[in-house]
């Protein structure tokens, strides 16, 4: 039985992967692998790997087989988890996709290793994750959204490559599609855009959520603060203080790359990806440069 799993959520880029790595490194966790990912249908590599960690002669383990969003594991099990063309809500989740992942997590946690912990970005499925475990509780890492922005351009897989009609975030409103029309339908624009789409579905997701099922982490803070806002999460999630898991977080030193964004645009560059999100950096305590 899976007791108070815990959801990283975020949009994407945003160094929810770099938390996850770590926060998997906590003794009482336990996740899928790349091998989850590799063998969606087999849950004894995964349960083989977990084991392994626990014996401090197979910890390199960890350098071969991070925990990965395995959507090759989600998909096998709900068709549509890892591309839906909007967010997935509690009316989404159907007995059989309730059952059969129910089932599968149940053989991801142990006894040594009873709590989940999963990543998912994109879309936040907060509805849905929480109609498949209401007891679920979800940390969401938030970051600048205009280093996010300037990422997604630097990834060949970046959806918003094959433009809106294409791609998975679903066909923009008419007020996004007449930011982007204003803006000569710029990539610049459109990756900010896509952000505060993601932002949307979030705000909106969360509203049933408080205090005791749903925790900020900001990505400054985590680069800054490693070991406090880790502290802060583990109380969050109720898991118990580990020297082990304080000497994994001091040994990953993070280096806040938010400024990156500013060497990699123009100043016009910048000058559309700050008037496209102008509002939401202020919504979210962001300078804004001033152009």
């Amino acid at each position: 039985m899976v007791d108070r799993p815990i959801f990283i959520i975020g949009v994407g880029r945003s160094g929810s992967s770099v938390f996850h790595q770590l926060l998997s490194r906590h003794p009482q966790v336990a996740w899928l692998s790349r091998l989850s990912e590799a063998h969606p249908a087999a849950a004894w590599p995964n349960q083989l790997l977990l084991r392994a960690l626990d014996f401090p002669l197979t910890g390199w383990a960890t350098r071969y087989f991070d925990p990965s969003e395995a959507y090759r594991w989600w998909d096998l099990r709900f068709a549509g988890f890892s591309r839906p063309c909007r967010d997935l809500r509690a009316d989404d989740l159907t007995v059989l996709a309730r059952n059969r992942l129910q089932s599968a997590f149940g053989e991801v946690v142990s006894r040594r290793r009873p709590r989940l912990l999963v990543k998912i970005t994109g879309w936040p499925r907060i509805g849905f994750l929480q109609a498949l475990y209401p007891d679920a509780l979800f940390i969401h890492v938030l970051r600048d959204a205009r280093p996010v922005a300037s990422s997604f351009l630097n990834v060949d897989w970046w959806p918003g490559w094959r433009g809106p009609s294409n791609w998975v975030w679903g066909e923009l409103a008419p007020f996004h599609q007449a930011e982007w029309d204003r803006h000569d339908r710029s990539f610049v624009a459109l990756a900010g855009i896509q952000w505060k789409i993601l932002m949307d579905a979030l705000e909106t997701a969360r509203r049933p959520l408080n205090a005791a099922n749903y925790l900020d982490i900001r990505y400054e803070e985590l680069c800054a603060d490693p070991l406090g806002t880790f502290r802060s999460a583990l109380e969050f999630a109720g898991l118990d203080s580990s020297p082990r898991f304080e000497r994994a977080v001091r040994s990953r030193p993070l280096r806040s790359e938010n400024e990156k964004w500013r060497r990699d645009f123009t100043p016009a560059q910048q000058a559309v990806l700050e008037d496209v999100l102008r509002d939401y950096l202020a919504r979210y305590h962001y300078p804004v440069s001033g152009r």
